[in-house]
């Protein structure tokens, strides 16, 4: 297993360096960002993936790019889902750790067995790196139909990889061996085109800065809150220029995240339930099935007819690196009301690109195809500016605006209490600990000695096994 050195002090040279912000290409070193442009495929319905090169002899395969999760994996055995997988018994660099790792997602799951290899990346940054990787034996609703790609790579923090923090992620992986800033930056272009349809978009992952060419204005950046996903902090909502009024607090229950690994903008339910009665109250159409917002039904109309006009803009408004000003990222209909396929040959239909979430305000494939977004993890930020793919007819389909002020939020729309914290976790546990020890010394008293029927065991005590925490990745 590449286990995680120990961390060092943040970089936060902004120009240049090994250590710092890269601006521009160098062909005549590891990185070429030029060479990086357009080396995802895929839609929002199904995922962006990026080819890679896996053992020795290499062999080729399909990776979904993922910013919600944090492992390295790809199918170990033939699956009726997929058309490749990576034969560990024809690669002579491979080395099983023999450590079983199981990851859940909000949508299915996957076993495996740890490993490492070395990798390359065709259009990516040069040269040859060992990487931890996981080799998928057992999976549900993981690899699916239609679907493209056989592996997952999560680019979100060491928090969230499993079995435990002190496997080397791959992206710091990339970092250490390569000596790459740290920092990468993800385009995906598949606004106002049909999901999952029988071709592909295309897309951008640039690993170890930014490419000017992916972006145009200026780039607006938000704090990373907490460094498991990337956290961000959401200040208010608005639908067709109308704040909802809601307590900001609501939009980050219990986490507000940027993910490129889901599909739709998941809002949690207090929250959606406004977006939806602002839209229908906004909207042109007069009556629409409640079977629309859900995602049980589609809508469809004449196909000579853009339907988008008849839906407001939505705006998400973020905190600012400077704590007194924020900014927002608006979407057009064009991103929320998405294409499907067509029936037969006068209709076209769309569905909504909006659902709910039980436990985080998730940006999206929906919000993300509307911006060139930069994981600037040196200094601790997200960055959002518009790509120049974000077009429908020639019209861009996205916006940013600021700065503007903050006086009407709250200081901190966060909440201050981290679960997940392993400080909190560990004082929690002692506290029910305690708890435990004075519950049964008056268990003990209130008994007749010596008939005391039960004795405690270790199994009597609120462990990680039972803790809803383990659950909560995605």
């Amino acid at each position: 297993v590449v286990l995680r050195p120990g961390s060092g002090s943040r970089q936060r040279d902004p120009l240049g360096g090994a250590d710092g912000l890269a601006l521009a290409s160098d062909p005549a070193g590891t990185l070429n960002f030029l060479a990086m442009v357009e080396n995802l495929q895929g839609d929002s319905g199904r995922g962006y993936y990026l080819e890679m090169l896996i053992g020795t002899p290499p062999q080729a395969l399909n990776i979904l790019v993922d910013t919600g999760s944090s492992n390295f994996a790809v199918a170990g055995v033939p699956d009726p889902d997929v058309t490749s997988y990576f034969n560990t018994k024809l690669s002579s660099t491979y080395k099983s750790q023999g450590i079983d790792v199981t990851v859940k997602y909000s949508q299915g799951s996957w076993t495996g067995v740890l490993g490492t290899d070395v990798i390359t990346i065709p259009k990516g940054i040069y040269g040859s790196y060992t990487i931890n990787i996981a080799t998928i034996l057992e999976s549900e609703n993981f690899f699916l139909p239609g679907v493209k790609w056989h592996g997952i790579l999560g680019l979100a923090y060491d928090a969230l990889a499993k079995p435990s923090s002190s496997v080397e992620t791959f992206f710091d992986s990339l970092v250490r061996q390569a000596k790459i800033p740290n920092i990468f930056s993800l385009q995906m272009c598949g606004a106002g085109l049909p999901v999952s349809g029988s071709g592909t978009n295309g897309g951008s992952l640039v690993l170890g800065g930014i490419e000017p060419s992916l972006y145009k204005g200026d780039i607006w950046y938000t704090p990373i809150k907490e460094e498991w996903y990337y956290q961000v902090e959401i200040l208010k909502l608005e639908v067709g220029g109308q704040n909802l009024a809601l307590d900001c607090r609501e939009y980050n229950a219990d986490k507000a995240i940027v993910d490129s690994g889901t599909t739709l903008l998941r809002l949690p339910q207090k929250v959606f339930s406004a977006v939806v009665q602002a839209i229908a109250r906004t909207s042109l159409i007069q009556e629409f099935s409640s079977g629309f917002w859900t995602g049980s039904q589609l809508a469809c109309w004449d196909k000579t007819e853009r339907p988008w006009s008849l839906f407001p803009k939505l705006s998400i408004y973020l905190r600012d690196e400077n704590s007194s000003r924020s900014f927002r990222i608006s979407i057009l209909p064009q991103l929320y009301i998405q294409p499907i396929l067509g029936i037969g040959e006068n209709l076209q239909c769309y569905r909504f690109g909006i659902s709910s979430s039980t436990n985080a305000l998730v940006i999206g494939a929906t919000v993300m195809e509307g911006f060139y977004v930069i994981f600037d993890r040196a200094q601790r930020r997200v960055g959002f500016a518009v790509s120049p793919c974000a077009e429908v007819d020639g019209s861009p389909v996205s916006e940013i605006e600021g700065p503007f002020t903050t006086a009407d939020v709250a200081s901190n729309c966060v909440s201050s209490v981290s679960f997940h914290e392993p400080v909190l976790w560990i004082a929690s546990y002692a506290l029910m600990s305690l708890c435990g020890i004075i519950l049964l010394v008056l268990t003990i008293l209130l008994l007749i000695p010596p008939r005391c029927q039960h004795r405690y065991t270790d199994n009597d005590v609120v462990n990680d096994e039972s803790s809803l925490v383990r659950h909560r990745w995605k």
